[in-house]
């Protein structure tokens, strides 16, 4: 009986440690393709980012048939900073509501089940 229970230990650690192995082969293959999707999302960035600025200075042209060219770039400019100001206000008020930065009712939870515990530990 020992002896059937040390090879059931010993076959149960070696099948731990094999599939041990296998998640870390699994999660190296993995890694590397979110490495190279990543960089392709990055270059698709710079791509729309040169694409956008094109776009930009097609309107600058296309605003120039009509108005001198210093102010179709200022009329552009301007659209262009209140699109940024409203995205920044935007933003900072996504920020607001997640501030404080930690996971307050994961806090809560955890004080409950302490005091759960401590409560029972008195009984």
């Amino acid at each position: 009986m020992g002896e059937l229970v040390s090879q059931a230990t010993q076959q149960l650690s070696q099948l731990v440690r094999e599939e041990m192995k296998l998640a870390r082969a699994e999660m190296v293959r993995k890694g590397k393709r979110f490495g190279i999707g990543g960089g392709l999302f990055g270059g698709a960035g710079v791509v729309a980012f040169l694409a956008l600025q094109a776009l930009v200075a097609t309107v600058i042209a296309a605003l120039a048939l009509v108005l001198p060219v210093w102010a179709s770039a200022l009329i552009v400019c301007c659209v262009l900073l209140a699109v940024a100001a409203a995205l920044a206000a935007a933003g900072r008020k996504q920020v607001g509501r997640a501030s404080p930065p930690k996971p307050e009712r994961a806090i809560d939870s955890v004080k409950a089940d302490v005091a759960e515990i401590k409560e029972r530990a008195h009984r």
